[in-house]
């Protein structure tokens, strides 16, 4: 659970609209073709391999100069699509909340390298997996939500608490917004906490 109401004035709401209206605007329509293109492979065959979440890698501007990458390189490549395929069925289990959803793929994904801790590759490869149930987290995202007023804790479970504030914002929200998807509520709360979007706001 978040440790806050989900519910919004006018003015916020206002916000957040804006706020993905100015990332619309600003974002090269080019930048998401390497998410994209995973997205398809994953569609097609169930599991992402490492090829793939290198790619991830690079679209997110992650690290890889890490021990975790070397120790991720040096898995078989079937190791992880077999951890990539549970979470990608668990993300995409219509039986399941959103929220559920993202615990489930989440804990699927946590025995490979780089997954043990932080949400931000893991995110991305879930919202590979289930485009338009899952949502990218980051710390942006984070300040986002907290901007708002609506606190997220960073105990372990937070992608989980994560999914669970965005779907009962979009549960909440008055239209056109309550027809985004988890993905474009994520970008808007990244775009809230621009330099550009700040200034503009205040």
């Amino acid at each position: 659970m978040t440790d806050n109401s989900t519910s919004l004035t006018p003015e916020q709401w206002e916000r957040l609209a804006s706020a993905r209206q100015a990332y619309t605007d600003t974002v090269s329509p080019h930048y998401d073709e390497t998410l994209q293109d995973v997205i398809q492979r994953a569609s097609a065959d169930g599991r992402i391999g490492k090829a793939d979440i290198g790619a991830l890698l690079l679209w997110k501007r992650l690290r890889a100069d890490t021990p975790w990458a070397a120790d991720l390189m040096a898995l078989p490549d079937t190791d992880v699509r077999h951890a990539t395929a549970a979470a990608i069925t668990a993300a995409r289990d219509p039986s399941l909340s959103l929220s559920a959803a993202a615990q489930a793929g989440r804990v699927a994904l946590a025995p490979l390298p780089g997954f043990r801790t932080g949400d931000a590759l893991a995110s991305a490869v879930l919202t590979a997996a289930a485009p338009n149930r899952m949502a990218i987290y980051d710390r942006r995202a984070h300040s986002g939500l907290r901007t708002l007023g609506i606190t997220l804790s960073h105990a372990p479970g937070r992608y989980s608490r994560y999914m669970q504030a965005i779907d009962q914002l979009l549960g909440a929200a008055p239209a056109p917004i309550r027809h985004w998807t988890p993905r474009d509520m994520d970008t808007a709360l990244y775009w809230l906490k621009h330099p550009a979007h700040t200034t503009t706001s205040a």
